[in-house]
């Protein structure tokens, strides 16, 4: 069945439909992974947006339940240059045609998705509409559907995929994958603030021996303070982080009470609570090959990355310093503040998929929970 991605800037591209039927807007973006799709979809920091893969062939692997990183998908709309015919792997329960159809969320393949990313390169990331049946006949209308949509930019987005109420997070990784380390649930307490946090993350926290507790992105501080938690972690998520103004005003109040740790919209929080600025990047980075290079170290890491937002240079970050920049474009990529205790990175040191080079902030954030937590039972 026909489908067709229109583009605000009148680009019309189209291709064979998948998934549901139906139209849908987004912010159109794309990943440079080789692998991944399935954390791609369910990873909500890309609610509302369309993703183009750059690879050529996806859904092979087909989908497992174990690797999802929320319980839906999250993308508005996914694009690929080929749709594999034959899904061969022991994990797979469940064709990617089928996935999306069953979450109700549209795939369109059979696209030149070279001449799609060369122009959203050039132009950078922008809102568009996908149509998949009977709709995608009226590229005209797709086109104004498509500038009709929401900006990201000032969009407060954490709203709609934080979890509704606290919970407890006890799984560990997968031993087949990492080196586990059994869950303590005596440990230092963390509390994770959720405005669309990836399970993997929460796993590599209970990995080490934490204990977690996850809690919606509008839970004041004082309440988290009640809770006497050893360290605060603050995730990743979607939209534009200076709209996010009530968790910007949450980390201020608890900078330098507990060990702090951020990743991708975490980062730009703690960077906006410290004084700084974001601005929106002209086509962003999302894929797992990255380069990071740690200003600390002098080592460079191959690091995975989704985030269309970026920590702006001449930011005032009150003494904190940045310990790492992206060698691509020299953006900041990670940043520090000892005498608040907070730390953070811009990029996914989880990375699943992906690489592992950046794993060393996890045991970095325990080795300060762990002082902390030591510190209160001499109290």
């Amino acid at each position: 069945m026909q489908a067709a991605l229109a583009l605000e800037d009148g680009m019309i591209f189209t291709g064979e439909g998948f998934g549901a039927t139906g139209v849908q807007t987004g912010e159109v973006v794309f990943n440079t992974s080789m692998t991944g799709y399935q954390e791609i979809l369910t990873d909500p920091s890309y609610h509302r947006q369309i993703v183009v893969m750059t690879v050529p062939h996806v859904g092979n692997t087909g989908i497992n339940p174990e690797d999802v990183e929320s319980d839906r998908v999250w993308v508005s709309g996914f694009v690929v240059r080929s749709l594999s015919p034959v899904v061969s792997n022991w994990r797979s329960q469940l064709d990617l045609d089928g996935y999306l159809r069953e979450q109700g969320v549209i795939g369109l393949s059979e696209v030149t998705t070279r001449m799609l990313v060369r122009h959203l390169r050039t132009r950078g990331v922008m809102r568009a509409a996908i149509a998949h049946g009977e709709a995608a006949h009226d590229t005209t209308a797709l086109v104004k559907l498509a500038r009709s949509a929401p900006d990201m930019s000032g969009a407060n987005l954490v709203d709609e995929v934080t979890c509704p109420e606290p919970y407890h997070w006890t799984q560990a990784s997968d031993p087949a994958w990492y080196r586990t380390h059994a869950y303590d649930p005596a440990g230092p307490l963390v509390v994770a603030y959720d405005t669309g946090i990836k399970r993997n993350i929460l796993k590599m926290l209970t990995d080490r021996g934490l204990r977690v507790t996850v809690v919606p992105a509008s839970t004041p501080a004082k309440e988290v303070l009640k809770m006497k938690p050893q360290g605060i972690f603050l995730s990743n998520g979607p939209g534009d982080p200076a709209a996010v103004t009530g968790m910007i005003t949450n980390t201020q109040q608890l900078l330098g009470k507990v060990p702090v740790f951020g990743i991708c919209l975490g980062h730009q929080i703690l960077a906006l609570a410290l004084g700084g600025k974001t601005e929106k990047m002209r086509f962003g980075h999302r894929g797992g090959n990255q380069p990071v290079k740690n200003l600390l170290t002098g080592e460079v890491e191959i690091s995975s990355h989704n985030h269309g937002f970026a920590v702006t240079a001449d930011s005032n970050l009150q003494g904190a310093e940045i310990t790492h920049i992206n060698l691509n474009d020299n953006t900041i990529e990670g940043l520090r503040h000892e005498g608040l205790g907070a730390f953070s990175v811009q990029y996914h040191p989880e990375a699943s998929p992906g690489p592992h080079d950046s794993l060393y902030l996890f045991d970095e954030f325990v080795s300060r929970v762990k002082k902390s937590f030591s510190a209160k039972l001499l109290e």
